[in-house]
């Protein structure tokens, strides 16, 4: 009798009850888009803030604890204690337990030299170097990468080319200084000397402007220093700061077993500088904190507003159904007041509209959670120009979710059914 009696109502009611699916698949489509995105928008926003420089410095160990200790910047640092990291343990940083999380780095050896006679400083890096990692896995990194905001006139330089020069702004304006030009550079500590060609004029907004960049082999022959780098910056994906990473930040350990576990296996910046450091003992990391917190801030308002949009739709359908069920029952109050007449009880009358609403419910929820997909990759697409990848937990989301609006919404048509006496209705009052 309650499936036959359910059939016919799904029969007679088809235009509302449309409605009411129509108005769960809405809400249900823009939670679903929102919480794909917020549970994809970390690596998103992270991606975007690595364009704009790294959040990790990694030093000789000397040269940091000279600086520490005499309260030095680091250019003073340098000259007080010069040493330097093997170029062959920079494969190291990608064999850290979140090497995944290593988006980039670039190592920088820095020599001083002349120019037409006059001091300039010459820097060589990586622009976009292929390393095969001992773990078989492959990688593109360099400087390239992480100054994406520098303006670069010209074509983009390689590794191998030993005869490029990148040549800042400001250089290129002192000297008269064009696209194809040959300058001579010559080390006054080492006395080598070599002939560049102009491969690129480039704008950073910064120190960089009055600098040479050159491929990292072509200073490390200039100052005797082959196989050795300065220093080496990182870009790496972080999860914001939080009590626990600080504490391990000012002494690792002062952490409790399980403390340290959920530290060493989470991605924050002071975990992952500390594997580095693990991995290649003669350095010192440091974390350019700026950066990283101003990620960390970043993301948790992008979090809060995804999760807010995705609460108030979920409000907004609840009402919706709500005036929509309400409508509903009292329109069908004299067949309800029928059914109290014959000897249904409130729980059972209650049973037949939860279970009509909640079949329609989730038909919509179905339709809304494809739909929030299709949200999702226009979201992906036109703020981050990438693929959102949806998550599995979304689908017990959405059924909670379909659960959670459908019973809140059909609260006050419950309480109107629950009061509704079958003496009024039937005698139209």
């Amino acid at each position: 009798m309650f499936r036959r009696m359910l059939i016919s109502v799904l029969v007679r009611q088809k235009k509302k009850l449309f409605l009411i699916a129509l108005t769960v698949a809405l809400g249900v489509s823009l939670a679903t888009a929102m919480l794909n995105v917020m549970f994809d928008v970390g690596d998103k926003v992270n991606q975007e803030l690595k364009a704009y420089g790294a959040n990790l410095n990694i030093v000789p160990r000397g040269t940091a604890l000279v600086s520490e200790m005499y309260q030095l910047d680091d250019n003073n640092g340098k000259q007080q204690a010069m040493q330097y990291i093997k170029q062959d343990d920079l494969v190291k940083i990608k064999m850290i337990f979140w090497a995944y999380n290593i988006v980039d780095f670039a190592p920088y050896l820095t020599a001083q030299a002349n120019l037409n006679g006059k001091p300039i400083t010459i820097v060589g890096t990586w622009f976009n170097k292929h390393l095969t990692i001992p773990t078989g896995d492959e990688v593109d990194t360099g400087m390239l990468a992480m100054k994406s905001w520098w303006t670069i006139e010209g074509n983009t330089m390689k590794d191998d080319n030993l005869q490029g020069v990148m040549v800042g702004e400001t250089v290129a304006k002192q000297w008269n200084l064009k696209l194809g030009d040959t300058i001579n550079i010559t080390s006054p500590q080492t006395n080598n000397s070599l002939t560049l060609t102009v491969n690129n004029i480039f704008h950073s907004g910064g120190v960089e402007d009055s600098q040479l960049y050159v491929s990292l082999p072509v200073v490390q022959k200039l100052a005797n220093k082959e196989g050795l780098v300065e220093r080496v910056e990182v870009s790496a994906l972080t999860t914001p700061e939080n009590e626990l990473a600080r504490k391990a930040a000012q002494d690792p350990n002062s952490l409790s077993r399980t403390e340290w576990d959920t530290w060493y296996c989470t991605a924050y910046i002071s975990s992952i500088a500390y594997q580095l450091e693990e991995l290649m003992p003669d350095v010192r990391v440091k974390a350019i904190m700026q950066v990283a917190e101003s990620e960390g801030s970043i993301l948790q308002k992008t979090q809060l507003l995804m999760l807010l949009l995705t609460i108030l739709s979920l409000i907004c359908s609840a009402l919706a159904i709500s005036n929509l069920v309400t409508a509903n029952v009292i329109e069908r109050s004299t067949e309800i007041g029928l059914l109290k007449a014959l000897g249904a009880t409130n729980t059972a009358v209650a049973m037949l509209i939860l279970t009509e609403i909640l079949i329609i419910a989730l038909l919509g929820g179905v339709f809304g959670y494809f739909i929030g997909l299709g949200f999702a990759q226009i979201i992906g697409h036109t703020v981050f120009g990438s693929f959102v990848e949806p998550k599995m937990i979304i689908i017990p989301l959405v059924l909670i979710m379909v659960g959670l609006i459908t019973f809140v919404g059909s609260l006050p048509a419950l309480r109107i059914m629950m009061f509704l006496r079958p003496t009024d209705v039937l005698h139209g009052r």
